[in-house]
C-alpha cells in the first residue's frame, strides 16, 4: 500500500512538472547560452512528427476580442434569390465558408455569430478576428465570393517493358469549366441498403448537359471527379455512371462528415452574395485594464483563501495549498494544450473553481475533524474523512458540471467560454481534492511527528 502511494506521488509530481512547463510563459533574456544566442524562453510546442504522427501546433495563451483587440466585421447576405425556407441553412453554409477563411488566414480563435431578424428580413454573420489590425486585408478575405470548381482526375499510366519496375502513374487535375453556379442543391443521406453516408446533389437543369457528358467520359475511363472549395479538396471519387440532373457522392464515412460536405457545397453554389456593412477594430485598452484587475482581485482572493486554511486547518490547510499549486497549474497547461480562448468571463470561470475546488478539501478537513473528535487515530481519520466527504463533493461537483453544460450548449460568446473553463476547473479540482490532497497527506503521515492530532 505504501509503495502504492509513493508511486501515485511521483506521478503526480512528474504531471505538476509537465504542467509548470507547459504553462510557462515567454520569459525574454537576450543571453548567450552554450554559444547560442537565446533571446527568450517559453514553453515547448507540440511536434509529433517526428514520431510519424502528422501532428504540429504552437502551445500558446488564446486571448479572445476583449483582451488583445482585432477586428469585427459585419456582413449581411443578400437572400432575395433564395426562397424562405432555404434561407436559414444558406447561412448556415456562409458561416462555415467564412470561418474557413479566417482559419486559414491565420487568425487566433476567430468567432462567428448569426444573426437573423424575420421581421425585417435580414440575415447577417457577425466576425470577430482577435488579434487582427490590419481591417484591409481582413475585409479581402472575408468579403470575397467563394468558389466551389469540379476538376477531372487524369491517371496515365506508362506501360513499361517485361522486366522493368512499374511505374507510377501521372495524376493530372484538369479544369471542367463547372463550378458552384451549376449546382442546384446538396443534401445529406444514410442509404438504406448500406446505411452509408452518402451526399445526393442536384444540377441546374442548364448545366446537365454538360454535367453528364463530362460523368459519361469519366465513367468510361474509369476516372475521378474531384471537388474544390476555395482550393481545399471536398471530395475526391470514382465516377461509375454518366450524372446529368442527380447524383451520389459516396465513402465520405460518417453521417456527420457528410452534412458538413453538403453544407460546404450547399455554400460554394449558394447565389447569395455577402456585403460588409459594419467594420470596426477593436482596441484592447478596456480588456486590458480590466484583466489586470481581475487577475489583482483573484490573487487577492486565493490569498486570503490560503491564510484562511493553513491558519484554521493547520497542517491539512498547508497541504490543501499544495494542492491548490498543482491544480492551477494543470488547468492553466489544459487552457494552451485544448486550447481554451480566455476572455475576461472565461477567466472569471477560472477563479469561481478555485474556489470550488477549496470548498472541496474544506468538506474532506471537517469530515476529519470529526472523526479525530470522536477518537480515531490519525491515519483512520484521514482516510474516513475522505471517505465520507466524496458523495456530498461528487452530488455537488455534478450539479455544477450539469449547469455548465446548459450554459455551454444554449449559450453563446462569452457565456460558452465561461461554462469551459468553470468545468475544466470543476473536473480538475476533483482530481486534486480527491486524489493529490490524500496522497500528500498519506505520505506525510510516515512521519510519527505528522501524526500528531494536534497538527490537524
Amino acid at each position: 500500500m505504501l509503495n502504492r502511494h509513493r508511486k501515485l506521488f511521483w506521478f503526480i509530481i512528474v504531471l505538476t512538472v509537465l504542467g509548470f512547463v507547459i504553462v510557462l510563459p515567454t520569459i525574454k533574456i537576450d543571453k548567450e547560452i552554450l554559444g547560442k544566442q537565446i533571446s527568450s524562453v517559453r514553453g515547448p510546442d507540440i511536434d509529433l512528427r517526428p514520431l510519424g504522427i502528422n501532428f504540429n501546433r504552437e502551445v500558446k495563451a488564446h486571448l479572445g476580442l476583449d483582451l488583445q483587440g482585432g477586428t469585427q466585421l459585419t456582413l449581411e447576405a443578400d437572400m432575395s434569390n433564395i426562397p424562405e425556407k432555404d434561407r436559414s441553412e444558406a447561412l448556415e453554409g456562409i458561416v462555415t465558408i467564412l470561418e474557413r477563411r479566417v482559419n486559414a488566414f491565420g487568425v487566433s480563435e476567430p468567432k462567428l455569430l448569426k444573426s437573423i431578424d424575420p421581421t425585417a428580413q435580414t440575415y447577417r454573420v457577425i466576425a470577430e478576428l482577435p488579434g487582427v489590425q490590419n481591417i484591409d486585408e481582413a475585409k479581402n478575405l472575408i468579403g470575397k465570393t467563394a468558389q466551389l470548381i469540379f476538376k477531372e482526375v487524369k491517371e496515365t499510366t506508362v506501360p513499361t517493358k517485361e522486366g522493368q519496375s512499374p511505374v507510377a502513374p501521372t495524376v493530372e487535375e484538369l479544369e471542367t469549366g463547372l463550378s458552384g453556379n451549376d449546382l442546384k442543391k446538396a443534401t445529406a443521406s444514410t442509404n438504406t441498403s448500406t446505411l452509408d453516408a452518402t451526399v445526393n446533389f442536384e444540377i441546374k437543369p442548364e448545366s446537365a448537359d454538360k454535367f453528364g457528358a463530362l460523368t459519361k467520359r469519366l465513367a468510361d475511363n474509369n476516372q475521378r471527379l474531384a471537388i474544390y472549395l476555395d482550393n481545399e479538396l471536398l471530395f475526391n471519387g470514382l465516377v461509375k455512371s454518366e450524372i446529368r440532373d442527380k447524383g451520389t457522392l459516396e465513402g465520405l464515412g460518417s453521417l456527420e462528415k457528410a452534412k458538413e460536405t453538403a453544407i460546404q457545397l450547399n455554400a460554394g453554389a449558394l447565389p447569395a452574395p455577402v456585403k460588409i456593412i459594419d467594420e470596426r477594430r477593436v482596441s484592447a485598452t478596456l480588456g486590458q485594464d480590466a484583466l489586470k484587475k481581475s487577475v489583482f482581485a483573484g490573487l487577492i482572493g486565493i490569498l486570503v483563501v490560503i491564510i484562511f486554511m493553513i491558519f484554521y486547518y493547520r497542517w491539512s490547510g498547508f497541504v490543501a495549498v499544495w494542492a491548490l499549486v498543482v491544480y492551477a497549474l494543470l488547468t492553466l497547461a489544459l487552457f494552451k494544450l485544448i486550447p481554451v480562448v480566455l476572455t475576461l468571463a472565461g477567466i472569471a470561470g477560472f477563479i469561481l473553481s478555485v474556489t470550488v475546488a477549496v470548498d472541496a478539501n474544506i468538506l474532506i478537513f471537517e469530515r476529519m475533524k470529526e472523526e479525530l473528535k470522536s477518537g480515531k487515530a490519525t491515519k483512520a481519520a484521514v482516510d474516513l474523512g475522505f471517505s465520507r466527504a466524496w458523495p456530498s463533493i461528487r452530488d455537488s461537483n455534478a450539479s455544477t458540471l450539469i449547469t455548465c453544460g446548459i450554459l455551454y450548449y444554449f449559450g453563446t460568446g462569452v457565456i460558452r467560454g465561461f461554462a469551459a473553463t468553470l468545468a475544466i476547473g470543476v473536473l480538475i479540482s476533483l482530481f486534486t481534492a480527491i486524489t493529490v490532497t490524500r496522497e500528500f497527506l498519506h505520505l506525510f503521515l510516515e512521519s510519527k511527528f505528522m501524526k500528531k492530532r494536534k497538527l490537524f
